[in-house]
């Protein structure tokens, strides 16, 4: 899956030189959580909406507050996974995208990303999910791959959706099939079904 198409350069990035003022004006008209700031294309930071509440003078440059930047961003060429964890771990949905050289080139939008990993056969075709649960060293997934395909059904995709203690829960998208048949193979290989829908 491409990311490259969904750079995005509809807003321009916050000067170093732009003031408080400026940047309150610009986060009323938009929807992003922070702007990424640069100086001379050289990408310095984000700064959160959140953050400039509480700024007093709005006449003030945006760098005076740099102890508030915050430096995240994606590269160029990374997946959609990839852009997905630092989306959750930085609490955003707008990551700035440098270049090798650190330059800023535009950014990538949570809507976007989310949009690409809908398209994927995971989500987009129709078909059953299963949740099995088996203990963390007995499990496997070309086994879980056979079990399935023995069956008759195929196998649109699975993931490790919780791990607990010593238990790993793995959710499963498969097109429509005997669920009964697969299920009664998944319990002979020792997979506990936790949920099917």
């Amino acid at each position: 899956m491409n990311t490259f198409k969904c750079i995005s350069n509809d807003v321009c990035p916050l000067s170093s030189e732009s003031t408080a003022k400026e940047t309150k004006q610009l986060f009323k008209y938009l929807t992003f959580t922070h702007l990424p700031v640069v100086n001379n294309h050289q990408y310095v930071g984000s700064i959160a909406e959140k953050d400039l509440l509480f700024l007093e003078n709005d006449e003030a440059i945006i760098q005076t507050y740099a102890h508030l930047f915050e430096s995240f961003f994606a590269e160029e060429n990374m997946s959609w996974l990839e852009l997905l964890k630092l989306f959750a771990t930085h609490d955003t949905n707008i990551l700035p995208i440098l270049s090798p050289e650190k330059l800023y080139i535009g950014y990538y939008e949570l809507n976007y990303v989310l949009h690409l990993f809908y398209d994927t056969p995971f989500l987009s075709e129709n078909g059953a999910i299963v949740i099995i649960e088996k203990d963390a060293k007995g499990y496997s997934f070309s086994e879980i791959s056979q079990i399935i395909e023995s069956n008759d059904c195929k196998l649109l995709g699975m993931f490790i959706s919780d791990v607990l203690d010593d238990k790993v829960q793995i959710t499963l998208k498969m097109s429509y099939c005997n669920i009964t048949a697969i299920n009664e193979t998944f319990s002979r290989y020792g997979y506990q079904l936790l949920t099917s829908f």
